[in-house]
């Protein structure tokens, strides 16, 4: 594990096909299973608008927002959808003796 990881929660405390909202610092950040239970986390804030991701809608691998429906590929953070066309960042995650890490630094990622 590296030194950039932190404890988060159990992954029992997220469902698949659910999100929650964490803070990291100054930073919010959304955690999410997908409906497949792999674990991602994204910058919680829309980037069409400054909505929380987070109490939006989780389908397969993406997050839409629920104001406009932008939706955001967990991966990558890049908008599969308008009205975003701008990326939010993403979170390293790893999975350790059942508890969720993951990293402080987020990145953006480069289009797929």
């Amino acid at each position: 594990m590296s030194d950039d990881m932190v404890r988060v929660c159990p992954l029992e405390d997220l469902a698949p096909g659910k999100a929650l909202r964490i803070r990291l610092g100054d930073t919010d950040v959304a955690l999410v299973r997908d409906s497949s239970g792999d674990v991602h986390a994204i910058g919680d804030r829309c980037s069409h608008g400054d909505i929380s991701l987070a109490e939006g809608f989780v389908e397969d691998c993406e997050i839409e927002c629920w104001a406009h429906g932008a939706k955001f590929d967990l991966n990558s953070g890049w908008p599969t959808s308008l009205p975003a066309y701008e990326p939010v960042p993403v979170f390293a995650t790893e999975i350790r003796d059942g508890d969720i890490y993951i990293s402080t630094a987020g990145q953006l990622l480069p289009k797929p």
